[in-house]
């Protein structure tokens, strides 16, 4: 038999009519998620014969909402675990619970008391931090998705759902600079400009101040798509390396981005980080 855990996450408002025998009031400053995970952890340790509940409080921040959770788990005969940060509402919760007579765990104060003395500095005391931090991590994994799966034109049709788009000719560092932006949290599609080849109608439906047109001087462009095909061990295609051939490319490509209005970087000579810093400053303008 295997043991039900019943989690609700409730308004501090509501009753959620669960289990009171064995009911763990979660208390958190943030999304409770933190302090859910290390509960279910801990549960895997003991036998599955017993159901358990779970009421789950995220966002605490008042005095008010600490008192009235401790009622309620005197009321059930639960037990409270918390991890809020702030000392007043932690001290409320130990003085309410004593008052109550009702079982309170603080799972982060001992932590952050010991690496206070440790570290020699105190903690920020922010609410919510941690979820912050993790909302921007999961944030910028969607965003390194996003533009893995839209590198070099591929599926046109989710376009407008790019923070930026990046048109250039062949080797005008679409790739690296794509995956460099993702990694800052920017979902970043790239699409390659090609004289023969039609870009995709989607592109009209993302506003121009999200594209960023990419040139390089011919001549470096030359000898980047030499070498780049010398190391993949391929054939040279004669247009592909042909000066001439690469100026008209190059202007018919310039000719495109006046047309629709793109703002221009030159990526000659430049660092990813510098190439970076000027399309965000693009960007950001455009969105001010």
């Amino acid at each position: 038999m295997s043991r039900r855990v019943i989690v609700m996450e409730e308004h501090l408002v509501q009753d959620s009519g669960l289990p009171d025998g064995y009911t763990l009031f979660l208390v958190s400053d943030g999304s409770g998620r933190t302090i859910e995970g290390v509960v279910r952890a801990a549960l895997t340790q003991f036998s599955e014969e017993k159901d358990v509940g779970i009421r789950r409080f995220s966002d605490v921040r008042r005095r008010d909402e600490v008192l009235h959770i401790v009622r309620r788990a005197a009321e059930s005969g639960g037990i409270v675990l918390h991890t809020l940060v702030l000392a007043d509402l932690r001290q409320a919760m130990v003085e309410e619970g004593r008052r109550r007579q009702v079982e309170v765990h603080d799972v982060m104060g001992p932590v952050l008391d010991r690496l206070k003395i440790r570290l020699n500095i105190s903690p920020k005391a922010e609410p919510g931090l941690f979820h912050q931090l993790d909302e921007d991590y999961y944030r910028r994994i969607e965003a390194v998705d996003y533009t893995v799966k839209h590198d070099d034109g591929q599926h046109p049709a989710d376009l407008p759902l790019a923070d930026i788009v990046l048109v250039g000719v062949s080797r005008t560092c679409k790739t690296p600079l794509s995956i460099f932006l993702s990694y800052r949290g920017w979902r970043v599609a790239n699409v390659p400009v090609v004289p023969e080849i039609p870009l995709p109608r989607t592109l009209d439906k993302v506003d121009v101040r999200r594209v960023v047109a990419l040139t390089m001087n011919p001549e470096q462009l030359r000898r980047v798509r030499t070498a780049r095909v010398r190391r993949m061990g391929h054939r040279i295609p004669a247009h592909y390396v042909d000066p001439e051939c690469i100026m008209v490319e190059s202007r018919f490509a310039r000719g495109l981005y006046r047309t629709h209005g793109w703002p221009i970087v030159d990526v000659t000579n430049k660092s990813l980080e510098e190439i970076a810093s000027e399309v965000l400053l693009l960007v950001r303008r455009g969105e001010a």
